[in-house]
């Protein structure tokens, strides 16, 4: 029978268990969800999945409601999900006025397993994005509690256009792998974002004394000088675990661009904070009008304007000028790398999404694809709407079929 009855709230143990706060791991465990329960969450109304630790394939046609079972999953960790959709938008159309919708699930953790709920707050009005979060039944404040329990990487269609498209969505890229090992980059980046803005709005409404300007200067320069050396570590990182890759992948060259990477090339990070500081206070007049806004409205020098740059090697070419199906490849690439590195540096690899990407590959990249995660010992929960395409895992996964936002075990 279709699997119609879920929750109508977040839910919790109501109590914390004591393998859940334990400071010994356990290095056997995995990281996997084994129970998601969605409740008017986009096409479904109600839906419960049980897993174990292993793979999770889900098939079905388009439109089912596969890549909805993966954005559920990417709740899991802080942030607005895969789709980067607002709150209000991702409950279910025709749902009551103020009910709100919720995510639900079980996660195993080398800690223990842990209950997480979280869903938007259904006594906030249509306009509200806060996003309540539980702990094994406890309120928590701030969605960055959720990043101590869950790591999480994805790789969607949307995705494909990384390298041709704004700057903006690789940095975010590149956010979301700090996240994974350094959970506090969020504050300092949110930190960073909003001195950003609020420098922009007194510049432009001529309102800010110097007293003022200086203060928020000097937490752009902190927290900017701090995001960019992290996003510069975690490139450094990833290049070495990229180095280690075998199979039919291309290799990638990767670096962070910018003013303020420049900066750290050269200089300790403290001389780049007085350098960053210097530039915000010499261009207000500059940032106050015009194209020297900048990206959030603060200034036209910082690491809002940083990028991650790919090169294909083989072909000595930046990403942005390969083709449509080169520029797909090395994607993947990154994204086990990461994992290996995750999984290196914190004893488990993250819960990996993969949103129809096994049927664009070759034969040879979708068995080395299969086999790096069963290698790590990933939990990758993976769709598609063939499910031949995911024939050789055979019992090393966890099947569901997905149609008509009904979930069953396949």
């Amino acid at each position: 029978m279709p699997l119609r009855d879920a929750p109508t709230e977040i839910t919790g143990t109501g109590n914390i268990r004591a393998e859940s706060i334990r400071t010994d791991p356990d290095p056997t465990a995995k990281l996997a969800v084994t129970r998601l329960t969605l409740t008017r969450f986009r096409c479904y109304e109600g839906a419960r999945l049980n897993a174990d630790t292993r793979p999770v394939v889900l098939t079905g046609p388009n439109g089912a409601g596969k890549t909805n079972l993966l954005e559920a999953v990417s709740f899991l960790s802080p942030g607005r999900g895969l789709r980067r959709a607002r709150l209000a938008d991702v409950e279910r159309i025709g749902s009551p006025e103020g009910a709100g919708w919720a995510v639900a699930a079980r996660v195993e953790t080398p800690f223990g397993p842990v209950d997480i709920g979280t869903g938007r707050d259904p006594s906030a009005d249509g306009s509200s994005e806060r996003r309540l979060v539980r702990i094994d039944g406890h309120p928590v404040r701030g969605q960055i509690a959720l990043a101590e329990h869950v790591a999480l990487t994805w790789l969607t269609p949307q995705m494909d256009r990384l390298f041709i498209e704004g700057a903006g969505g690789r940095r975010r890229f590149l956010d979301r792998l700090v996240f994974g090992f350094d959970p506090a980059h969020a504050g300092r980046l949110s930190r960073y974002e909003h001195a950003l803005r609020e420098r922009g709005r007194l510049l432009r409404d001529g309102r800010g004394d110097d007293a003022w300007l200086s203060a928020l200067e000097d937490e752009m320069a902190t927290s900017g000088v701090a995001v960019a050396a992290a996003r510069r570590d975690m490139v450094a990182r990833l290049q070495q675990a990229c180095e280690q890759a075998l199979g039919p992948f291309p290799r990638a060259d990767l670096a962070v661009t910018g003013t303020v990477e420049d900066w750290l090339d050269e200089q300790p990070a403290l001389a780049a904070e007085d350098s960053l500081r210097r530039r915000l206070a010499e261009g207000r007049r500059f940032d106050s009008h015009g194209s020297g806004a900048g990206e959030g409205g603060g200034g036209t020098v910082g690491p809002h304007r940083s990028d991650l740059s790919v090169r294909h090697r083989t072909k000595n070419m930046p990403a942005e000028v390969c083709s449509t199906g080169e520029q797909k490849t090395p994607l993947i690439p990154l994204i086990l790398a990461n994992a290996r590195l995750m999984a290196a540096e914190r004893g488990q690899p993250p819960l990996i999404l993969l949103d129809e990407v096994a049927a664009h590959l070759d034969g040879e990249r979708r068995t080395a694809l299969f086999g790096e995660i069963l290698d790590l010992g990933a939990q990758a929960w993976l769709t598609g709407t063939d499910s031949a395409v995911f024939a050789e895992l055979g019992n090393a996964a966890n099947f569901f079929s997905v149609e008509d936002a009904h979930v069953n075990p396949a």
